[in-house]
């Protein structure tokens, strides 16, 4: 029986369906997935895999093969000619309505950081009386994030919890995020899966801030060529590490060419379905359409293992709109820097990570001369730490792969499994020795990747456990 799938502008989940074509390892797609974390366009593992692109209207047979397809949505940029406070008054009014749809009648489950998404979140949240239950958490030995989340739900009067993400949870939970993920991410980027079983007393529904920061926000570009346009593509997508990682792969499986010119091939054809001349808002349109369905929904999966999830800047009504906003009002976040000033003035008070020690008032002062003394102090603190050998934690795999326990883990996935059956014995040790023997930071992504692909490995090609 045949089936018609209408997919959102922003799908929150990856839909697979299948092409004709061999079912055999799709290299090339992989080799991408190696250098930027995620396949690109409607790639999969298998080269008859085919995951629905957002924003079109398929047609499927009983065998779950495209059959048909046809865009419903196509991203542009028309901007009307309106004044800020339209714009942020019809943003207000979608937002609280959008939100006041997803989590109607429900406890809500949101996480907080120190940024301004969820503090956007919260602050619509109180202004509809929602019951909240937030939380927040911070990488052992990592920066205190979890102090300004805090502030921001007492705020609100939430109720609210801290978590401290610990040093190897990875290794008991790896069975459970690869069922959740399918493989289609690495494992340390969702560190959601910490906690996931405290997750079930806390509420009834997520409220979930992913791709604001991107939709509301300019890159503040000039306007560019095409070919300056794909180098500043390429280099945002590509990992640090991901280029030579990705070659390697490919002159070990000898496919025929090379892998820059293949990735760079491809980045201009998908560019190229963008008809939007304005640079800013065409790389967001690309980002939105390639990047996060293909990313950042790929760990969504997480959060709806345990209970429903609204996304409200996901939201079709919500990318319609940004088409419409002139790129000026959408620069350095001014659209939801206004509406919490607006809504909760209280939470624009409060610290702007990213902007720390400065807040939604006065971070234009976050340059030298006034910012020297946080940035001294800062640097001091973490200098002492490290010297007592508490080095400081910036990010995941730094818990989840360092320390003699990971490394056994790690080891026993990579050289002691049959991942060497098709990656190259060499090339896997050569990136396990460099890890833990020379500088982790630059081959850091590629055991990240090395470890999904032994995952997919024991899961799909040979059925082994370790």
């Amino acid at each position: 029986m045949s089936q018609h799938i209408k997919t959102p502008i922003i799908p929150t989940r990856q839909t697979f369906a299948k092409q004709l074509g061999a079912h055999e390892l799709n290299l090339e797609g992989i080799c991408v997935f190696a250098a930027i974390g995620f396949f690109l366009d409607t790639d999969g593992y298998f080269k008859d895999d085919y995951v629905l692109a957002p924003g079109q209207q398929y047609s499927l047979d009983e065998k779950a093969i495209v059959t048909e397809s046809k865009p419903w949505f196509d991203w542009h940029y028309s901007p009307r000619s309106i004044s800020f406070k339209q714009a942020l008054n019809e943003f207000s009014q979608l937002f609280e309505t959008i939100i006041r749809e997803q989590t109607f009648g429900k406890k809500v489950i949101l996480p907080i950081s120190g940024g301004l998404d969820s503090r956007t979140q919260a602050a619509a949240l109180q202004q509809i009386g929602a019951d909240v239950s937030a939380y927040s958490y911070e990488f052992d030995n990592g920066y205190n994030e979890t102090t300004i989340a805090k502030k921001i739900a007492q705020t609100c009067d939430f109720q609210f919890q801290s978590f401290k993400i610990p040093k190897g949870y990875l290794w008991d939970r790896l069975d459970s995020l690869y069922s959740c993920n399918g493989g289609y991410s690495d494992f340390t980027a969702p560190r959601q899966m910490a906690f996931v079983k405290n997750y079930e007393s806390m509420g009834d529904v997520f409220s979930l801030g992913h791709w604001g920061d991107v939709l509301f926000d300019s890159m503040n570009l000039s306007q560019l060529s095409k070919q300056e346009e794909l180098d500043v593509l390429e280099k945002k997508l590509i990992k640090k590490g991901g280029l030579e990682f990705a070659m390697a792969l490919w002159n070990g499986w000898q496919l025929q060419g090379d892998f820059k010119t293949y990735f760079r091939s491809r980045l201009e054809a998908l560019l190229e379905t963008i008809k939007i001349d304005d640079t800013n808002a065409k790389l967001r349109a690309f980002k939105s359409k390639y990047w996060a369905p293909r990313w950042t929904s790929v760990n969504l999966s997480v959060f709806e293992s345990v209970k429903p999830i609204g996304v409200p800047y996901y939201d079709d009504r919500m990318c319609e709109l940004i088409c419409t906003i002139p790129e000026e009002y959408l620069k350095n976040r001014q659209l939801q820097i206004a509406y919490i000033q607006q809504r909760a003035p209280d939470l624009a008070r409060i610290t702007w990570q990213d902007q720390r020690p400065f807040n939604l008032n006065n971070f234009h002062k976050n340059k030298s001369p006034y910012n020297l003394p946080y940035r001294i102090s800062n640097k001091l603190k973490r200098v002492s730490m490290s010297l007592i050998g508490k080095p400081y934690v910036q990010r995941n795999w730094e818990l989840q792969f360092l320390g003699e326990t990971s490394q056994r883990h790690m080891k026993k996935m990579l050289l002691e499994s049959s991942l060497k059956n098709w990656i190259p014995e060499t090339l896997i040790s050569k990136y396990y020795d460099h890890f833990y023997n020379h500088n982790a930071l630059p081959n850091a992504h590629a055991m990240n990747m090395l470890l999904v692909l032994s995952k997919f490995n024991e899961a799909q090609l040979h059925g082994e456990k370790n």
